[in-house]
């Protein structure tokens, strides 16, 4: 409670870390209330019309109110585009984040506080898993699956990024388990389910939050990849990465905002994500300058 107390006023006198939350409440917000804000529903293709495709911003000569910042190849509404795209990566990277948080623990947990042969198998496949580039890991495992939906993407993504939770929740298992309040705990007749769930985990999970905010950034940066690669969410799907693909190769031509407006929310939000991740760490490791 006390440093929960302690970070909270840190946070509240901190600008950048105030700012960055802000803006990413802001793009929560748009994504969870994006049928109500957008002004199009880009998942209704009746309503797509080829004579309004490639509409510039509404500042630009040619532009329309009804398309504020343009639209696309298609005929979509850009700012409908990229809230509903915000939805897309916030589903993808919270669930990714969330299922390798839970997976990583377990593993981080048993191989820790067991040790022996559970360890020893834990402990090699984390090896093998951190041998191969994240990236082509889970191409792999998309080109394996086949089918192409958000289900697939975060079992990709969580396949491969689960092994960095484990490994230090792991580590700090094995710090925690050597000190006298677990020994009490097993001199007082305390299982070893009690004690791991209800001892070591609570003092040795903190660290695993500030990676979970860095991989936030990380996963919504790979849907958006693979999505652009045309490998991730089905393509009737808006996604930030799949608009910035269908527009980049008409920048030679001038038709810079299919791109620039995604590609500066994508920025952001990434940029807001790593700055209140790099914050968090700070606070729960006050030594790491």
């Amino acid at each position: 409670m006390v440093e929960t107390e302690r970070i909270w006023r840190h946070f509240k006198r901190s600008p950048m870390a105030l700012c960055a939350a802000g803006l990413i409440v802001v793009f929560m917000g748009l994504a969870a209330f994006g049928p109500l804000i957008a002004p199009h529903n880009p998942y209704d293709l009746t309503a797509f019309s080829l004579t309004n495709s490639l509409k510039p911003p509404v500042w630009l000569e040619g532009g329309s109110t009804e398309f504020l910042l343009g639209a696309d190849d298609q005929g979509r509404d850009i700012l409908s585009t990229i809230i509903y795209g915000l939805r897309t990566s916030f589903i993808v990277g919270f669930s990714a984040v969330g299922l390798s948080f839970f997976i990583g623990s377990i593993m981080g947990l048993l191989a820790g506080y067991h040790g022996g042969w559970i360890d020893a198998v834990i402990s090699r496949i984390s090896d093998m898993m951190l041998s191969f580039p994240a990236f082509l890991m889970t191409l792999l495992l998309l080109g394996i699956l086949k089918s192409k939906s958000w289900v697939t993407v975060i079992l990709a993504i969580s396949v491969i990024f689960w092994v960095r939770y484990a490994r230090v929740m792991r580590g700090n298992v094995l710090s925690e388990k050597s000190l006298d309040y677990i020994e009490a705990a097993r001199s007082l007749g305390a299982g070893h389910w009690r004690i791991i769930f209800l001892h070591l985990m609570p003092n040795a999970i903190s660290t695993l939050f500030v990676i979970a905010a860095v991989d936030l950034a990380m996963v919504i940066v790979m849907e958006s990849t693979l999505s652009f690669l045309g490998v991730g969410v089905p393509l009737t799907t808006p996604s930030l990465g799949m608009l910035i693909a269908s527009g980049y190769q008409l920048l030679y031509i001038g038709l810079w905002w299919i791109v620039a407006f995604p590609g500066a929310v994508l920025a952001t939000l990434v940029l807001a994500i790593n700055i209140l991740g790099d914050w968090l760490r700070q606070e729960l490791n006050p030594r790491i300058t």
